[in-house]
């Protein structure tokens, strides 16, 4: 199992999907919002000289029956006119002819013109024109309002895309933090039911449905564990008293540290059982960390130097303020007073040394400073994927660091989350496994 880690610090800074799905959002409204409006100028501006086309139409046919019945013009109707564009200053007699001009003299706008031949071939024109700057003015005056009304349907939407951008990143981000948990070792920990029917529910309906089947194989796993060791550790005693009645040579000697070992990994097996039932319970006394720290060390008999830093408010007439240090044995320093569980701080301590001298190589330093124990060895360092996942029972890594079950850092990891403690590993720069512990306030 993994340390614990919060949520925040798993991912990079990113932007979040409820950003992402409201300019989603925005964008589909802004390209719906322009397709609509071009098609609505279009078309009216489209109909805009439609109409004004018929309206030139009609007037030359009205004017070209007045002109034959009578010889007169009616308003509009001009002669040969001079601002008639080229296009029509020859039509053929008895067809009318349309025109667009883009701009006149005057500036008055566009206009649409019609024309035909009053008789012959000869004869002069009879042109009409129609100007389009009212409707056109009219036209641009349309575009302003869709621009206007667009912009005031985005301004309205985007706070509700966001809005629900936000219900639907609040949901999978309770999915998220739920399988995160479980991963952290939260066996417990379940999404329960999230609102909506929709395929978020049934994501949080499956993690919640994985992790039930999760704990029940990992509660059954650990219960076989925990029965295994139960039932060796009867079978496991009366070999090491057998043992000790064996006469004394080399081959009792040799039955009597393999019966030890699997005496040790049987308690291992046990105590592992009993950290993942919770049923450990830490009794706390105030201590000085310094020394419980030095104890460990002394008890695990192997040659490993311990520094103790003295804490800022130290009595000048006590510890070295510059810190002590001790080999396996000797006066232990007092340090800052922490309180805690002394036997299971000595737990994790005595593991940390005998797994850095077991699979390092010396020397082994342990240094304490404030409320932190740091174990050092100068060995190939911890594998990488230790470093990654966190130790695992039964799992030493890599070949370089040696043999053994596995179990002392697992136990180690247990313990100080039984203490509220943070247990991390890393490797020195310089080469050698760094294991850091840091207690709480």
């Amino acid at each position: 199992m993994r340390p614990v880690r919060p949520f925040h610090r798993l991912r990079p800074a990113r932007v979040s999907l409820r950003w992402k799905i409201a300019a989603l959002a925005a964008a589909t409204a802004f390209l719906v919002v322009a397709a609509v409006g071009v098609l609505v100028h279009l078309w009216t501006a489209q109909d805009i000289r439609g109409r004004a086309e018929a309206q030139a139409f009609n007037t030359v046919y009205s004017a070209m029956a007045t002109y034959r019945r009578t010889g007169t013009l009616i308003d509009g109707a001009e002669l040969d006119p001079a601002e008639l564009p080229a296009a029509l200053r020859r039509p053929a007699d008895g067809v009318r002819h349309v025109a667009h001009d883009g701009h006149v003299e005057g500036n008055v706008g566009p206009t649409v013109w019609a024309a035909q031949r009053t008789v012959g071939p000869d004869s002069p024109v009879l042109a009409v024109r129609v100007n389009m700057s009212s409707d056109l003015h009219e036209l641009r005056r349309l575009d302003v309002s869709m621009a206007l009304a667009s912009l005031v349907a985005l301004a309205a939407a985007a706070p509700l895309a966001v809005y629900g951008a936000g219900l639907l990143a609040r949901r999978l981000r309770r999915v998220s933090e739920t399988a995160v948990r479980i991963s952290a070792g939260d066996l417990d920990a379940r999404t329960g039911p999230v609102e909506g029917g929709d395929e978020v529910a049934d994501i949080a309906a499956t993690v919640d449905l994985m992790a039930d089947s999760l704990s029940r194989r990992l509660r059954t796993e650990r219960q076989f564990t925990a029965d295994v060791a139960h039932e060796l550790r009867t079978p496991v005693g009366g070999l090491l008293a057998a043992a000790d009645l064996l006469p004394r040579g080399e081959t009792e000697d040799l039955l009597r540290a393999r019966v030890r070992d699997l005496r040790g990994l049987v308690e291992d097996l046990l105590e592992i059982s009993r950290l993942d039932a919770g049923a450990e319970r830490p009794v706390r006394d105030r201590v000085p960390l310094g020394a419980v720290v030095s104890e460990a060390v002394v008890r695990t008999g192997l040659d490993t130097q311990v520094i103790v830093t003295a804490p800022a408010d130290a009595d000048p007439h006590g510890s070295d303020p510059h810190g002590s240090d001790l080999h396996g044995s000797g006066t232990a320093p007092a340090g800052e007073t922490v309180e805690t569980d002394p036997r299971r701080l000595e737990r994790i301590v005595g593991n940390l040394v005998v797994n850095a001298h077991r699979h390092g190589e010396t020397p082994v330093r342990v240094t304490v400073e404030g409320r932190t124990v740091v174990v050092r060895d100068h060995g190939p360092g911890f594998p990488r994927d230790l470093l990654v996942d966190g130790p695992r029972r039964f799992h030493t890594g890599a070949a370089g660091r040696g043999s053994g079950h596995g179990l002392g850092l697992t136990i180690a990891l247990g313990q100080a989350r039984l203490l509220g403690a943070e247990l991390r590993f890393g490797n020195a720069p310089d080469g050698g496994a760094v294991a850091t512990l840091r207690l709480p306030a």
